[in-house]
């Protein structure tokens, strides 16, 4: 009676990647695309919120270690230049100061955390070279980090608000339930703006300096010390600039009004493009970022 032959055999394809025991195929796995590898970066990142949660509240602490009000000079700060800015450009601009003071206030504040994740997030990658030399983790946690070390900024700084808000009688009513889906895609917009212009400013160093100029033009430009009251014939070019868009979809909520579906429109289409592009440029170049710092 024939026996069966049950010995291993073994064989190599044409790229080596075959193999068989008995009627079993081993197939070994195709490495990830740069894709695959890119969004496990982004995903990765966000689920180490413990990480950059940690690392955001030791950047406050070390920076005003040994002081006595700790990071509540940010609140004082901003408060002293709300209070003398807000009295002054009122008087200059002819307005009232219980209805301008909380304007200024709200248009700091802001203005304040979307700068901020829009200069820091061009440097984020080149502050960051000696853990991304020596510690494997996803590129970004760094984007996460400086975002939320940003917003515990801003939330000192929103007290500022919050007391003018209080002394002036200002009740949002149910149109301050659009600050947070307003303040959301914000933030989800600066950790898309930290991967991309982090990305470049790491190859391109002249990049931070660039955006650092176009920042202050567009602080004059945007309605933040002044109101597009004031500029009625001129009211149309706001819809050409999006930091018009960004800060009125979560000042106008605070102040008790409606934002325009134009602002709600114009973020959105920032947001969806600006992720398109952030994620097409991460894939090719994220392996990259370690080299060119």
């Amino acid at each position: 009676m024939p026996v069966a032959n049950t010995d291993a055999r073994s064989v190599a394809s044409s790229d080596g990647a075959a193999e068989t025991s008995g009627n079993i195929a081993f197939t070994p796995p195709s490495p990830p695309s740069q894709a695959a590898l890119a969004f496990q970066d982004i995903i990765g990142g966000a689920c180490a919120f413990r990480l950059w949660g940690m690392l955001g509240w030791q950047d406050i602490r070390l920076r005003y270690r040994r002081s006595t009000f700790g990071p509540f000079w940010l609140t004082m700060s901003m408060g002293g230049l709300v209070g003398g800015l807000g009295v002054l450009y009122a008087e200059l601009f002819k307005v009232d100061v219980a209805d301008y003071l909380p304007f200024i206030a709200a248009g700091f504040v802001l203005w304040g955390l979307l700068s901020d994740l829009i200069s820091e997030g061009c440097t984020v990658f080149i502050d960051a070279e000696g853990i991304i030399k020596q510690v494997n983790l996803p590129l970004s946690v760094h984007v996460y980090h400086m975002a939320w070390r940003n917003f515990i900024i801003f939330a000192h700084n929103a007290i500022v608000f919050i007391a003018v808000a209080v002394l002036f009688s200002i009740q949002p009513g149910w149109a301050g339930l659009l600050f947070l889906p307003g303040l959301a895609l914000l933030c989800l917009n600066g950790v898309w703006i930290g991967l991309l212009l982090g990305l470049v400013s790491a190859r391109f160093r002249d990049v931070p300096q660039i955006v650092g100029s176009v920042m202050r033009i567009a602080f004059f430009l945007t309605p933040i010390i002044w109101k597009p009251e004031l500029v009625p014939d001129r009211a149309y070019l706001l819809d050409l600039n999006p930091f018009f868009h960004f800060m009125e979809l979560v000042r106008a909520p605070a102040l008790g009004q409606t934002p325009g579906l134009v602002s709600w429109l114009a973020v959105l289409g920032i947001t969806l493009g600006g992720w398109l592009v952030t994620l097409l440029m991460y894939r090719l170049y994220r392996w990259r970022i370690a080299y060119w710092i």
